[in-house]
């Protein structure tokens, strides 16, 4: 019998994200607390105008348009306290919302302007993820977060980035990442970064096919090495509409079961889709890639795990077996040791579902 999940069970439901922007999911109220300490001047300064703010500047269908609302949130993110606090708010808010496993980026590079080292960002924010899961955890919502340390693909920095998240990878920072504007920027511009993280025999994702298309995924992939693929919305273009026949490139992204950090809403605010229900996700899902769900930037999309599934749920029609297999994806698809990814599979995960299926 299929069950429509409703919002407040979705919500309880255990979820798995791997693709969300610690600078693209601040409170508005502290935004608004951080920028009065500092001066910073605010497009608005009541709490529910400014989140309003983010939404409207995000959905202008354009993803340099998207970029420029981190101006704000990269402004009021420059000193340690605000890093952890950040952080910190970030665990409690996830951890709300159901997720038991979240991978949250960042560019360590970004936070630089008032003073801060490279590893004194980094350490702040491990520290404010620490006391947000602990706090989670007392609260009965338990969360573990494993940190991706970003490079920006137009700066030259990526080298550095590479050696600190390794510098880090027994304090719980679990991979690496690209992002910025794709579109001259491609991800071999930074190959010996990549190639020192497999050297080292770390995890990277990158930031491909989501502004630029199949080159910048195969580039991803096939010159860079990537593990998953930072949205990856665009291999729809190597399949037939009509046959539903693969191309080389999606093949290969299928049978290599290459994760895509798929973001339905930021999709449609950054036009590399249309619509919810035009969302690639749906014919993806259909034919068995290795489909994940994820926020991306919460603040800007003013979106979570929950509202992206519910979204998936009226859009799709798809009930719990989706939903967990949307999750069981993730999982797997996870930065962190096999074993461990195993145990919240088995012990938190499925064991969940089962009572909701």
């Amino acid at each position: 019998m299929h069950v429509t999940p409703s919002y407040d069970e979705i919500v309880r439901a255990p979820k798995a994200l791997l693709h969300d922007h610690l600078d693209g999911g601040l409170r508005p109220a502290t935004i608004v607390e951080l920028a009065a300490e500092i001066g910073h001047e605010l497009p608005a300064t009541d709490p529910e105008a400014l989140g309003r703010w983010f939404v409207e500047a995000a959905d202008s269908g354009s993803l340099e348009r998207y970029l420029e609302t981190f101006a704000h949130t990269v402004a009021v993110m420059q000193t340690a306290p605000a890093l952890r606090r950040v952080a910190r708010e970030c665990a409690l808010d996830l951890a709300a919302d159901g997720v038991v496993y979240a991978e949250v980026r960042y560019a360590p590079e970004q936070h630089l302007t008032a003073g801060l080292t490279l590893p004194e960002v980094v350490e702040a924010v491990l520290a404010g993820f620490a006391e947000g899961s602990a706090e989670a955890a007392e609260r009965g919502t338990p969360i573990r977060i494993g940190t991706l340390l970003t490079a920006m693909r137009h700066a030259a920095r990526s080298m550095e980035i590479a050696e600190l998240s390794t510098a880090y990878r027994d304090a719980g920072v679990v991979g690496f990442d690209i992002a910025g504007a794709e579109a001259g920027y491609p991800p071999t511009r930074h190959l010996d970064a990549f190639e020192y993280l497999k050297r080292e025999n770390f995890h990277f994702t990158i930031h491909a096919g989501e502004a630029f298309g199949l080159p910048s995924i195969w580039q991803a992939l096939q010159w860079c090495g990537a593990d998953r693929l930072g949205h990856g919305v665009r291999i729809v273009d190597d399949i037939d509409p009509h046959t539903r026949q693969l191309g080389r490139l999606a093949g290969y992204v299928r049978d290599k079961r290459i994760p895509l950090e798929l973001c339905p809403s930021s999709n449609v605010q950054t036009g590399a889709a249309t619509s919810i229900a035009e969302h690639p996700i749906g014919l993806l899902r259909d034919l068995r890639f290795r489909v994940t769900l994820n926020t991306d930037n919460r603040l800007m999309s003013g979106t979570s795990m929950s509202r992206e599934m519910a979204l998936l749920v009226d859009a799709f029609g798809w009930g719990w077996v989706e939903l967990q297999w949307l999750t069981v994806n993730a999982m797997k698809s996870a930065f962190i040791p096999f074993d461990e990814r195993l145990q919240l599979i088995n012990e938190v995960i499925k064991p969940a579902y089962a009572k909701l299926l």
